[in-house]
């Protein structure tokens, strides 16, 4: 089949028909979706173009020769020295807004593709990458020799094999002077040490969070956010460090992910130092359901005794009586209870989790005998209708005997 000549298509295994354009290759992390790749003369709007590198390593690069460059491209791009092999990600205006995100410092960091990668550079390629678990392995018995504080986590070699990146963690400042003399002398590299912390070497080795997802910094995360133990206290998390604790053994990124809702959300529940009076007795907030805006009050101030829960608005509504001297017959009311019973139920509270899984011969073998029943009164009725003689026969032998 001819697919120039047809309009819109979808080419199978590849991003560039139309419906597919805006993703890409799965199996490469920070994967971006380009929600703007169907907008005609998006390409053209300007030559930046993302490329990623092996795992988050990502950098912009300027097309130009005006290489016809789409989502998932093998390509050439400059390097100092020599030049290195990665992937493209992100064409077109978005490249722009993913510039602004990174914070580049200055417009030489943005350097210029190559051309598409032809089969040499990927024999180079190959060659180099199949180097890269060996030298980890030896620069970390070397730098244990030299006695340094420091772990090296991954190793990425360039493209075309002249240089290598050492990515290393440690908790204080190393002096790696003498190790990058004997790295150089061993391997015969340009050397290059990045410092990362534990969230970056959880995002590059990768894995599955404990809620069963990817992680986000394996996913899409590239920039991350100081993660506090504030942000566990205004959701009303369990302060459990077995809990909070990611794959990086730091406090979840996704702690401070709906952290700005709750605060917006308890702006509007009644404070913990307020105590509501009733003509029933004084009582004392015992818990808040702050995204659903309900309350718990008990009559004991350390001991939860008499729950009553009530909305948010009920409470604050309270308040505004008791400074003005009043105090409600409950904390309940008819306008309350109302509320309440709008509340969503669950239906199937009360139910078994296993009431389907009940085997088929069970039930046969329970239905067994009473069919076996009405199967025998069913040949005994008709073996007794089979003795009874045809309508009229006793008066014929009647009238023969006469």
């Amino acid at each position: 089949m001819d697919y120039k000549n047809k309009k819109f298509f979808i080419y199978n295994g590849c991003d560039r028909g139309l419906c597919l354009r805006g993703c890409g290759r799965q199996d490469r992390q920070l994967n971006t979706y380009n929600w703007l790749a169907d907008v005609p003369g998006n390409a053209q709007s300007t030559d930046l173009v993302e490329v990623q590198f092996k795992n988050t390593r990502k950098g912009y690069y300027h097309n130009v020769n005006n290489l016809d460059l789409r989502k998932g491209d093998i390509v050439a791009v400059e390097a100092n020295p020599g030049h290195d092999i990665g992937v493209v990600t992100l064409t077109g205006k978005l490249v722009e807004l993913q510039i602004k995100k990174a914070n580049l410092k200055s417009a030489d960091d943005i350097k210029r593709i190559y051309r598409i990668a032809k089969p040499v550079d990927m024999e180079k390629y190959r060659e180099a990458k199949s180097r890269e678990h060996a030298t980890m392995i030896q620069s970390r018995q070397i730098a244990k020799n030299l006695n340094l504080q420091m772990k090296i986590g991954d190793v990425e070699y360039q493209g075309d094999g002249n240089k290598a990146i050492f990515y290393y963690i440690a908790d204080e400042r190393v002096d790696f002077r003498q190790l990058i003399k004997v790295l150089a002398e061993t391997f015969h590299v340009r050397i290059e040490m990045k410092q990362i912390g534990a969230r970056q070497e959880a995002g590059r080795i990768g894995g599955t969070g404990p809620c069963g997802r990817e992680l986000c910094c394996a996913t899409w995360m590239k920039n991350f956010v100081s993660v506090s133990t504030g942000a566990a206290r205004y959701q009303e998390i369990s302060l459990n460090p077995q809990k909070l604790a990611g794959m990086c053994a730091k406090l979840k990124c996704c702690l401070n992910y709906e952290v700005d809702n709750y605060i917006e959300a308890s702006r509007r529940l009644p404070s913990r130092e307020v105590v509501l009076e009733t003509q029933d007795g004084e009582y004392y907030l015992f818990k808040s359901d702050i995204l659903a805006g309900l309350v718990t009050y008990s009559s004991d101030k350390k001991v939860p005794a008499n729950l009553e829960t009530i909305t948010a608005k009920r409470a604050l509504d309270i308040i505004d009586m008791n400074r003005r001297g009043e105090k409600p017959m409950s904390l309940q009311s008819d306008g309350n209870i109302k509320e309440q019973s709008c509340h969503p139920a669950d239906l199937l509270a009360n139910e078994s989790l296993t009431r389907f899984d009940k085997s088929k011969k069970k039930r046969r073998s329970k239905n067994r005998p009473a069919r076996q029943a009405s199967a025998k009164g069913r040949g005994k009725a008709q073996a007794e209708k089979g003795q009874q003689k045809p309508h009229g026969a006793e008066k014929q032998e009647k009238a023969d005997k006469q």
